[in-house]
This record gives C-alpha cells, sequence and structure tokens, in this order.
C-alpha cells in the first residue's frame, strides 16, 4: 500500500517495497496507490480504502498488509482493528530483513537495539486487559502499574544493556582503527545504495568471498581486506559496509553507528552506482543525505557507476572516466562492471593515484614541518 502526497521520490509502482517484501521472505499478491493531500488522523488513509485493502485482502487471502511509509502507533493500531490482519509499515520491513540478515555478533546487536528503540514507540495499550486497576490495600488508591508500564521498562532495560555491550564492540573497531591510522594504511570504504553491486564489486577487487546476491541488504556485516594497487606498488585498506536506502529509519543509522564508522574514517570513499537504475540520481541524493547525517560528508569520494554491462548500447558512456556534479561539487567518476570485469583495471588505476597524491601530499607536509623546526632551533640558537 502506498500513498502519494505529491512527493518527487514516490514510488507509484511500489517496486522498491515489492523488492523489500521478497527480500523478506513474503509474496505480494497486489499493490494499491491512492493519491492525498495528506495523511488521516486515525487510519493515514481514508476509511473507503480501508474497506477496500479489507475486501482485496480478504480475496486473494492474504496474511499481512504492508504500507510504504511509515504509520504512527495509533494508525498501526486502528488499521489493524478494523482489516482484522496484522498491517506494518516500511521501517518494520527493514528491520525484520536486518533481523534475518544480520550474521555477525555485532550486526546481531545493533539490529537488536534498533528493534527494541521502534519496539518502545508501539505499545499503545495493546495489553490493556493485563492492568491493575486498582492499587493499595482495601482497593483505595489510584491505578496499579499497567502492563504498557512493565513492557517499556523492560525494554528499556533490555535497550540499556544493548548499548553497554555495543559500546565495547565500538571501543574494539576503535582501537582497530587508530592501529591502521598508526601503521598509516590507506583506508577505502564502499558505501553506496542498495543493491547497487558493492559486495560484487568488493569480491572483483580483493578475490574476496563476500555473499553478494541480486537483492536487497544482501550484506550488513563489515568486512575489511587488503588491496594491493599495483601501479602504486602499496596496500591499502578496503571495507565493505551496509548499503543505504530511502527513508532508512534513523533509530537503525544510529544502531549501526558503530559500523558506518568506518565510512567516516576512511581516507576515501567508493560511491558505487547502479547506473542501469533509471532512478540512480535519486539514490545518489539519498546517500549523499545519510553519509552528511553520519558526519562524512567532508570525506573524499569517488562515484563508481556499476552494472555498465546491463546498459543499452545507445547509453553507453563515450568515456569510462569523466566527472559529475554533485551538490555544486565536479566528482570524478568511473564506469565498471563488477559482473563482467570491465573498467575494473581503470579504477585500479583511479585507486593508485588517489594513495600517489595522498602520499606526496603527506611527504609535503613532512617536510614543510621539518623545515618549521629547523627554523624554530636556528631562531632559539640565536637568543641564546
Amino acid at each position: 500500500m502506498g500513498v502519494d502526497f505529491g512527493e518527487k521520490h514516490f514510488d507509484r509502482e511500489l517496486e522498491e517495497l515489492g523488492l523489500l517484501v521478497q527480500t523478506a521472505g513474503l509474496e505480494v499478491c497486489d499493490r494499491i496507490v491512492v493519491k492525498r493531500k495528506f495523511p488521516d488522523s486515525a487510519f493515514f488513509i481514508g476509511t473507503g480504502k480501508v474497506e477496500e485493502i479489507k475486501a482485496l485482502a480478504l480475496g486473494h487471502g492474504a496474511g499481512e498488509i504492508i504500507f510504504d511509509q511509515a504509520l504512527s502507533p495509533a494508525q498501526q493500531r486502528n488499521l489493524e482493528r478494523e482489516i482484522g490482519l496484522p498491517v506494518y509499515d516500511r521501517t518494520f520491513l527493514i528491520l525484520e530483513i536486518f533481523a534475518q540478515r544480520a550474521r555477525s555478533h555485532e550486526g546481531k546487536l545493533q539490529v537488536e537495539l534498533a528493534r527494541l528503540q521502534y519496539l518502545s514507540t508501539r505499545l499503545v495499550r495493546r495489553w490493556s486487559h493485563l492492568e491493575r486497576q486498582r492499587g493499595g490495600i482495601g482497593g483505595r488508591g489510584g491505578p496499579g502499574e499497567t502492563q504498557i508500564e512493565l513492557d517499556r521498562r523492560m525494554i528499556n532495560e533490555s535497550v540499556k544493556r544493548v548499548r553497554e555491550r555495543l559500546s565495547k564492540l565500538k571501543k574494539q573497531r576503535s582501537t582497530q582503527r587508530r592501529q591502521r591510522q598508526r601503521n598509516e594504511v590507506f583506508n577505502i570504504s564502499l558505501v553506496g545504495y542498495t543493491n547497487a553491486g558493492k559486495s560484487s564489486l568488493f569480491n572483483a577487487m580483493v578475490k574476496a568471498r563476500a555473499y553478494a546476491a541480486d537483492q536487497l541488504f544482501a550484506t550488513l556485516d563489515t568486512t575489511t581486506r587488503q588491496l594491493y594497487l599495483q601501479q602504486a606498488q602499496a596496500h591499502v585498506s578496503l571495507s565493505d559496509t551496509v548499503g543505504f536506502i530511502r527513508d532508512l529509519p534513523h533509530g537503525l543509522v544510529e544502531a549501526f553507528q558503530a559500523t558506518l564508522q568506518e565510512a567516516v574514517d576512511a581516507d576515501l570513499l567508493l560511491h558505487v552506482v547502479d547506473a542501469s537504475n533509471p532512478h540512480f540520481p535519486e539514490q545518489i541524493q539519498e546517500v549523499t543525505r545519510v553519509l552528511a547525517e553520519i558526519g562524512a560528508s567532508d570525506v573524499p569520494m569517488l562515484l563508481v557507476f556499476n552494472k555498465l554491462d546491463r546498459i543499452a548500447a545507445e547509453q553507453l558512456p563515450l568515456s569510462l572516466q569523466d566527472t559529475m556534479e554533485i551538490d555544486g561539487r565536479q566528482i570524478p567518476r568511473v564506469f565498471i562492471s563488477a559482473h563482467s570485469g570491465q573498467g575494473i583495471d581503470t579504477l585500479r588505476d583511479v585507486l593508485a593515484q588517489w594513495w600517489l597524491a595522498r602520499r606526496s601530499s603527506d611527504d609535503a607536509y613532512a617536510d614543510g614541518q621539518d623545515a618549521a623546526d629547523c627554523e624554530q632551533e636556528q631562531g632559539l640558537d640565536g637568543q641564546v
């Protein structure tokens, strides 16, 4: 179910929501799109559409209703009462996929934190029949502790425990990053919209066996490997990170802060883009927005337009290297195909040039510091 409020990025075919549903292991039996000027406070959609959804769900034998937008707890409760089926929103669906895909201990903790934060907002008197209506001796006094308060207290305690465990893991990651910095390792992080081909490119670059599939959120756990750049005769560090998506829940961004920190601390971001997707400009904007949210907007970036093998012959670029303007800045761009290997050598050469430029700037800075130290020593000698 999608509601069009006239926004530019609205998916009128609900293609992305359909892919999310399939990724979660469900089957789409029908899609409904309705136009509204503003959401209904009680049902998000009109009561007529609620009845239409109920009839369609009954006809198809559907088990769940999923909305493309975020629903308030009250709207979700009201829709479930009227339709008689579980009603979920986009946020819950993404959380469900993350819960299915997390493999590492850290990834599972991050998903658990986001899920608990989401559930804490959904306690809208669903268990009112379990409340103790009266407290105190002899039936006097105000109402006792309600079930919703017990649940909220339990969730808050769980959130606290998960945060403490994540804090320890974050310190471990920070120690590892400091070690790489002391060793003067050049760090490169792959970022991009989900299903843009980051893991496929990662495997092609470092000959790894990271899980890669034509589906959303195939990778949740950060993987780091050494990449050898022959032209520069140097090893650099390459990290594959979780993909972004439109309307990525803020709780997930916060929960995955330790993982996304790899992008913040990187020396270079490889922003992987699905060149075959007609909506890639909107996807680039969404990734740029999330990078700004986590504090990685100032990290140097290289655009990598992937899936060149899926582009029609008449739309192929004239050159595998050019630039593209993003937010008033000209960003260098490389066209590749991680599947066929086209453009991979060009990308390696570009990365080697980045590394050499960084090396020369570091050497120039070191020479400047040495010269400044010498001048300071001479000045002190003159004073003596």
